[in-house]
């Protein structure tokens, strides 16, 4: 068996998201993958040192990695559309539940139950599963903020709706209220200004 699982993931880098929208800089699914991890990663030792948490930081930066592996095999629905009602959701999320079985059958029988957990997060609880929906939405709102400080107007309703998703996920996600504190200004800075803030 010639074992396609890593092939399939390389193709990540070939997912382009915000498919209806014009970009300044393209975003692939494979980039948006490794921004959702450094996210996690950074908002999990967050809540270590400042909240007194006893997260995984390299375990759920491991799950982030994977969170969106299914949409090789489905693509990136936008938003619009992904959201446009209850039907058409849990239709959505039926199909990334089968892109995930199909991925995972691309591996090794040794090595499936390894990735299932990665692709179907089924140990994670759900303080863990809040962190990385919070770095998750985080990575949409910093796009958002990287577009509109480009100029790219198209992208001033999103920053609305996506800054709303990340504050709604406050309450349940207290590393999120501090980072958005402490870090989220930092995003908005020029590459002069973040090399003189040294």
């Amino acid at each position: 068996m010639t074992a396609t699982f890593l092939p399939m993931l390389f193709r990540m880098r070939h997912i382009a998201r915000w498919g209806l929208m014009h970009n300044s800089l393209p975003e692939s699914l494979s980039l948006h993958s490794l921004e959702c991890a450094f996210l996690t990663h950074f908002l999990a030792h967050i809540g270590n040192i400042y909240l007194g948490k006893t997260h995984n930081a390299d375990r759920l930066a491991a799950h982030a990695m994977y969170h969106d592996a299914a949409e090789i095999l489905t693509g990136d629905l936008p938003t619009p559309i992904k959201y446009y009602n209850s039907e058409i959701l849990r239709a959505y999320k039926n199909i990334e539940s089968a892109s995930a079985v199909k991925l995972l059958e691309s591996l090794p029988e040794e090595l499936r139950q390894v990735y299932a957990d990665y692709l179907q997060g089924g140990s994670l609880s759900e303080a863990e599963r809040y962190i990385i929906k919070a770095a998750d939405k985080l990575c949409a709102y910093i796009k958002c903020v990287n577009e509109t400080e480009a100029g790219n107007k198209e992208f001033n309703m999103p920053l609305k709706a996506c800054l709303e998703k990340v504050e709604a996920l406050i309450p349940v996600c207290p590393e999120l209220k501090y980072f958005m504190e402490h870090f989220i200004g930092a995003f908005s800075l020029s590459l002069d200004a973040i090399g003189a803030s040294d």
